[in-house]
């Protein structure tokens, strides 16, 4: 199939219709990185996302019986929400029930398979809504239908970007080459904010490498950082200010003294 943006008033209840899919047994499942669950986009393996979505917790949106079939996008950066998958619903484990999870028999299914990771749907606006019946997600503007746009890695010493980008980079398919790079090397980097002028130096090292630290800034905007958690306590929207960059970069073997990275150093603006 080629590769094609399409846009004007389709939405994911057009494509459901042509499927012939019955809405009222449908679920329509939302998923976002967390701490706790899928954490980066290399977890998006088949394996880790299906075990994650079958557990699930005892009063959760679900409800009791949920439908038989579950289509299961991704926050693809904003509201953007790609299609990773569909799994058929056998129903709920007894055996394994906990005080606080269900757990579920969700097998592959080939219902939409051609659009897996390719369709792009805009979802509504109270994202933490994470599960939609198949009818209230039928009016979801679809984006696109099209395989994910690469964004090609600048350099290391090329990279300047926004807490905005910094998201897309973490979380958005298109940005694998940049995740891989920033997943090979340990370096120090600066956290410059636009607003103050300040400066914040960051290292990166160990087996967390620049990736891992910068995924935590992703999440929060301070990533621990008591300087920076101090500004989000202020304002919660300050990160907006903030561009990343990074200063020097080393391989994976290079030994180097171990500190903690959430405690970046903050420096005037003179020093830059």
């Amino acid at each position: 199939m080629t590769s094609a943006a399409i846009t004007g008033d389709l939405c994911l209840g057009h494509i459901l219709a042509v499927t012939a899919l019955d809405l009222s047994d449908i679920a329509i499942i939302r998923h976002t990185y967390t701490d706790n669950g899928l954490r980066s986009p290399s977890d998006l393996t088949a394996e880790k996302v299906l075990d994650y979505t079958r557990t699930q917790g005892i009063n959760n949106k679900l409800g009791k019986t949920p439908q038989h079939l579950w289509l299961i996008f991704m926050a693809d950066g904003g509201r953007r929400s790609r299609l990773l998958t569909v799994y058929e619903n056998y129903g709920e484990l007894l055996n394994e029930r906990s005080e606080t999870h269900r757990y579920f028999d969700l097998r592959p299914s080939n219902a939409l398979a051609s659009l897996n990771r390719r369709l792009v749907v805009e979802w509504s606006r109270d994202a933490v809504n994470w599960v939609k019946s198949g009818a209230s997600a039928s009016a979801f503007p679809v984006v696109e239908i099209a395989d994910p746009e690469v964004v090609p890695f600048p350099g290391f010493d090329r990279v300047l970007i926004t807490h905005a980008e910094l998201r897309d980079v973490v979380e958005d398919s298109r940005y694998s080459a940049w995740r891989t790079a920033l997943g090979a090397v340990q370096g120090i980097y600066l956290i410059a904010d636009t607003n103050t002028g300040q400066l914040y130096v960051g290292k990166a090292d160990g087996d967390e490498r620049i990736l891992g630290r910068w995924i935590a800034y992703a999440r929060d905007g301070h990533g621990g950082n008591i300087a920076l958690r101090d500004l989000a306590g202020l304002d919660s929207t300050h990160s907006r200010h903030f561009l990343f960059s990074i200063l020097r970069v080393f391989g994976p073997s290079v030994p180097t003294k171990r500190s903690r990275t959430s405690s970046a150093h903050s420096l005037p603006a003179s020093t830059a």
